[in-house]
């Protein structure tokens, strides 16, 4: 598929467009209204035909699909499987084209069984966000071909094109999309890739033992544990001379935090890094990539036209907005089995939406989502002051920590006052910070800092040891460090 995604990755704007219109159709008729129970229903509910829907410009008389539709329909045992595809007999028969049902019938035994093959789940990913309850999303042997297709274009995009390239994935071990993307890319293209399983299987110390010894060019990882690990390393003298590159996943990088990260590298001996970020969600089933850019700039995330469609919509109004006009991310797949979504809200306020000017470090020509993204759902109304009300995005006060120069380790808690739940909320900031920095007047900065950016001052600041924030996020016992901790009550 190289040769596809190279003359994808550069075609105009008229050609790509009609690849989704067409793909579009041809999803929606084929599988998406045949096979989906809920889509049916939403078709219905909305008095659409699956005819009605000619191109991406449609899917606005489409309604929206939310995490709670996905969450209802997992807790009913009768509806758990209304997002599947499932093909029946009288399903093919009622839907499929004239044409495909021959093609079909005339393939015998070897046509149903690629057909069982297709639409049949053998594996599974699962939401890691704050819910309670993550949802689950199967993918079937074609699914998987998808996803390692996806995960060989996003190493195309991080321009890692030496097949001699030594890449370590510390994503955690789990049903988790990034560590499966991660790794199939390198099945993939046929990259050497050494997966660690993060801190809980190996240990900081085991991590960077393997690392000194196989000498990678390339690291991945969230950006929480790849900081501490280069960090640590620095500190302990581990030499890493070869690394040219570092690829983040999961979380927002800010300019800083690369920074801070190409400081200690060079410490270990690796200078001119590029750290690069990936953009993705569960619920896509695939990432998205930054082409490698300075520490300050990022040229977006390019997307794959062939598998999706993102539209920016009014978070409000839920209206589509034009090109490079803020608003929350709508995602459709256009290709896949299995678990399928259609204009499915990512709850991701993308700020300069989306763009299809050629990118200006790689030239290519797919849609790219602007990289300042604000996760809606990281905002909580927050009474710290009665007279402001203040409303405090996590999202940004997280960025805004990591970036600071002075911390090595932070967490913020969210807790009520005497842990009455009638009292005022607290904002509690713990960090430890770089040797030699004075925590009073670092204090005092944090403090307008965070007055600055988000508009609201901690209550408290506590100062910890790096191994004691180590400790209290978890570093090496949970699958992702904990950065924010609410201990309201619910």
């Amino acid at each position: 598929m190289k040769s596809l995604w190279n003359g994808l990755a550069r075609a105009d704007r008229t050609e790509l467009r009609r690849l989704q219109d067409a793909k579009l159709r041809t999803h929606v008729r084929e599988r998406l209204y045949p096979f989906s129970a809920h889509y049916r229903r939403v078709f219905a509910a909305a008095g659409v035909k699956p005819e009605d829907i000619r191109g991406v410009a449609d899917l606005a008389r489409l309604p929206f699909t939310t995490k709670q539709d996905l969450l209802a329909a997992q807790s009913s045992p009768e509806h758990k499987r209304d997002f599947v595809l499932i093909p029946t007999p009288d399903l093919i028969r009622e839907h499929w084209p004239l044409a495909k049902k021959l093609k079909l019938l005339a393939g015998g035994d070897d046509a149903k069984e690629r057909l069982r093959r297709d639409f049949t789940p053998n594996f599974v990913t699962f939401t890691t966000g704050r819910s309670a309850d993550p949802v689950v999303f199967t993918y079937t042997p074609y699914d998987l071909a998808i996803l390692s297709e996806s995960g060989g274009r996003m190493l195309d995009v991080h321009g890692i094109h030496d097949p001699l390239a030594r890449i370590v994935n510390t994503f955690p071990f789990a049903p988790h999309l990034a560590f499966w993307m991660a790794a199939l890319a390198g099945f993939e293209t046929g990259r050497m890739m050494l997966s660690t399983g993060g801190g809980k299987v190996m240990g900081t110390a085991g991590n960077l033992r393997l690392m000194e010894r196989m000498q990678p060019t390339v690291l991945i990882g969230t950006p929480g544990f790849i900081y501490h690990l280069v960090r640590e390393g620095a500190e302990k003298g581990v030499k890493l001379a070869e690394v040219n590159l570092v690829i983040l996943g999961a979380e927002k990088v800010t300019p800083g935090l690369k920074e801070k990260m190409g400081e200690a590298l060079a410490r270990m001996g690796s200078r001119n890094v590029t750290i690069s970020g990936t953009y993705g969600f569960t619920e896509a089933r695939m990432a998205f990539s930054e082409c490698p850019a300075s520490h300050a700039e990022s040229p977006g995330y390019h997307t794959f036209p062939d598998l999706g469609v993102f539209e920016v919509v009014d978070p409000e109004s839920g209206r589509v907005l034009g090109d490079g006009e803020t608003g929350e991310l709508v995602y459709t797949p256009i290709d896949g089995h299995g678990t399928v979504i259609c204009r499915y809200r990512t709850g991701d306020l993308a700020v300069g939406g989306i763009t299809w000017d050629p990118c200006p470090w790689c030239g290519r020509t797919v849609p790219r989502i602007a990289s300042e993204l604000r996760r809606a759902s990281d905002q909580r109304s927050m009474s710290l002051t009665k007279i402001k009300g203040t409303l405090v995005d996590l999202s940004s006060m997280g960025s805004l920590l990591s970036s600071l120069p002075e911390i090595e380790e932070w967490q913020v808690v969210l807790q009520k006052r005497n842990d009455d739940r009638h009292d005022l909320d607290e904002l509690v900031v713990r960090a430890s910070l770089r040797t030699g920095t004075d925590s009073v007047l670092f204090e005092k900065k944090l403090r307008e800092e965070l007055m600055i950016g988000v508009e609201v001052t901690p209550n408290r600041v506590e100062f910890k040891t790096t191994p004691e924030m180590l400790l209290v996020l978890g570093m090496e016992t949970e699958m992702k460090e904990k950065r924010f901790l609410d201990r309201r009550p619910k």
